[in-house]
């Protein structure tokens, strides 16, 4: 017994000595940088610590980029690509030492339930048409960079993720992990709105450098928001815990309307109805309809050219400094953001006509849409500053990557969202059950985003995508184990 106290408090003791050296050698770096004008001194030890814990324990590494991604800020690097930073090289760094990993204990892990599933397969299908695409493309190496970025999100998201949150107790590191800091940006971001009295106009300024812009931000809050719901279900309601989750249901939402999104408005209310479908059973026969329904639109819209009768007057499609005159605006056809989305669109599918089956190639939207546009359709912002996308991910996968990448991200989708439903029903645990729910309208919400957004290869949203069905496997191979349990005999 006296050996074991011993041994703790020597334990103790070292940990007190490694957090002093620690502190020594960081407060010497920032003075090292100070002195020498190298400011990359100062960053030594958090790099030191960084390469400690990846070869420690690479799970607080992964827990730390969950950290990053309300944090992280958008940079444009020379060659005119961009990345998340620091977000996107812990994604690098993650995917190459859990591929270390499991080259040395992949005989240990039970993979083949995993990868043999439904929402894996389907996800797999939908990856190898990118890289088949990649060699067809318009621009090789844009389409390339594409396909890597892809690679490191599924496998640090969807691969790493399933292996790293698979119990209760997992799941709440995960929403802490995320929440405090996402709650740090939110209340930032309304103390500096505040001081602009809450404008429209000063809606995209006030979020950065956390975020691109408005939509951004209110996309992040809106595809979080059912993780907030189902937490309420994790605690006493006499806890402190249960109070403060209950009281962020409304900042939230407060905090969604003073984005000034219509967007995300919209993901939030029609994942309320996704909530009663999948309650009911009845996702199949909505997805069925939903889907005739967009034929059909499509459809009119491009016989004998109708859409040229929705063009609109240049001269009134104009900017709106406020959020009233905004909405009004959009249904009129008079707001220059949703009719430059018109006008890309438009574009797009005159380059679905030119490549229908393999596309200009993965992430090349913006590089060749000019010579595809209509004049009719052009808008006072359509010089495109900002060198954004097309606005509608499924109109944008269907323009790099052909009809069979838009049919197999779609397949992807509605497998999720089939499987979401099913996995609901057939959990018996009151705390699961609402996890899977939770995972489901998560990932509905991105979906619902991604009709007039694209931001899939974004890590605020791009992240969940791929988490909220790694969440969806694990707790389907959960309840087959369980299943097969109770039918073994006694």
């Amino acid at each position: 017994m006296a050996n074991k106290i011993l041994t703790s408090r020597e334990a103790d003791l070292q940990q007190k000595q490694l957090l002093t050296a620690f502190g020594a050698a960081t407060l010497l770096s920032v003075f090292a940088g100070l002195i020498t004008g190298y400011w990359f001194l100062a960053g030594l030890p958090v790099a030191l610590l960084i390469a400690y814990v990846t070869v420690v324990d690479f799970r607080m590494l992964f827990y730390f980029l969950l950290l990053m991604i309300p944090l992280s800020t958008e940079v444009t690097l020379p060659g005119g690509f961009g990345t998340d930073l620091p977000a996107e090289p812990f994604m690098v760094l993650l995917m190459g030492v859990f591929g270390l990993y499991l080259l040395r204990n992949g005989r240990q892990l039970r993979v083949r339930p995993y990868l043999t599933h439904p929402i894996t397969l389907a996800l797999l299908l939908h990856l190898s048409w990118i890289f088949i695409t990649v060699f067809n493309s318009a621009d090789t190496f844009v389409s390339l960079k594409f396909f890597l970025a892809k690679v490191w999100y599924i496998t640090t998201f969807f691969i790493l993720a399933a292996f790293l949150i698979k119990t209760h107790k997992d799941q709440k590191k995960f929403f802490w992990w995320i929440l405090i800091p996402l709650i740090f940006t939110v209340l930032f971001i309304l103390t500096k709105h505040a001081g602009k009295g809450f404008s429209f106009i000063d809606s995209n300024r006030v979020v950065r450098p956390f975020y691109r812009n408005h939509v951004n931000y209110a996309s992040l809050l809106a595809l979080f928001f059912p993780y907030i719901w189902a937490a309420q279900f994790w605690y006493k309601r006499s806890s402190l815990k249960y109070k403060f989750i209950i009281a962020l249901l409304p900042f939230f939402l407060i905090a969604i309307q003073l984005s000034y999104t219509r967007a995300a408005y919209v993901a939030i209310i029609m994942a309320v109805g996704m909530y009663f479908i999948i309650r009911l059973k009845l996702v199949k026969p909505v997805l069925a309809l939903g889907t005739a329904a967009v034929i059909g639109i499509a459809a009119y819209m491009v016989h004998n050219d109708t859409y040229l009768e929705y063009a609109p007057e240049y001269k009134k499609t104009v900017s709106h400094y406020n959020f009233d005159n905004l909405l009004e605006a959009t249904y009129k056809g008079e707001d220059v953001s949703t009719m430059e989305r018109v006008y890309r669109w438009v574009a797009g599918m005159h380059m679905i006509k030119e490549r229908p089956m393999m596309g200009f190639g993965p992430g090349n939207f913006y590089n060749f849409y000019r010579g595809y546009t209509v004049t009719s359709f052009e808008t006072y912002v359509s010089d495109n500053p900002e060198k954004s996308g097309i606005h509608s991910y499924y109109l944008m996968t269907m323009v790099e990557q052909g009809i069979p990448g838009t049919v197999f991200f779609v397949i992807l989708c509605f497998v999720a969202l089939v499987y979401g439903e099913k996995i609901y029903h057939q959990t018996n645990d009151l705390i699961r059950q609402k996890w899977v729910m939770a995972s489901t309208l998560s990932f509905f919400i991105i979906l619902a985003l991604l009709l007039i957004n694209d931001m899939v290869e974004t890590d605020k949203v791009g992240s969940f995508f791929f988490m909220n069905l790694a969440f969806l496997v694990n707790q389907d191979l959960r309840n087959r184990r369980i299943e097969k349990k109770k039918e073994k005999p006694a």
